[in-house]
């Protein structure tokens, strides 16, 4: 277990308070991030079953080709979009969001951002 006294410890706290209430169904999966210093992954959970149903991040091949810097906001917006596109391509139109315990600010607006624009509401 992590010491809350830490940055990353901290932001488990938040993620283990977040996902106390929320929790991706069948019918309005969770929208997951995870960001590190140099990538960011998104995944649609459904959490009933344990499956990940789509994925998209910028270690994807469709993206590495086209982005110069995989840790900005710009590549954030089209890992959103890619993992939009993803999920309408299976028929998921509403997820949950879940923020991983980050801010909502920066990359991580910018990926909701992007699946916004895509087409999923949350």
């Amino acid at each position: 277990m992590l010491k809350a006294k830490t940055r990353l410890g901290r932001r488990k706290k938040r993620h283990r308070r977040v996902r106390i209430k929320i929790s991706g169904t069948p019918e309005c999966p969770r929208l997951n991030v995870y960001r590190s210093s140099k990538n960011i992954y998104a995944q649609v959970i459904d959490d009933q079953s344990g499956r990940t149903l789509v994925a998209a991040s910028t270690l994807d091949p469709q993206l590495r080709a086209e982005l110069s810097n995989s840790g900005n906001r710009e590549a954030a917006r089209k890992v959103g979009s890619l993992v939009a596109g993803r999920a309408a391509g299976k028929g998921i139109k509403e997820v949950v969001f879940d923020r991983g315990g980050y801010i909502y600010h920066g990359r991580v607006k910018e990926l909701a951002d992007g699946a916004r624009e895509a087409g999923l509401n949350f």
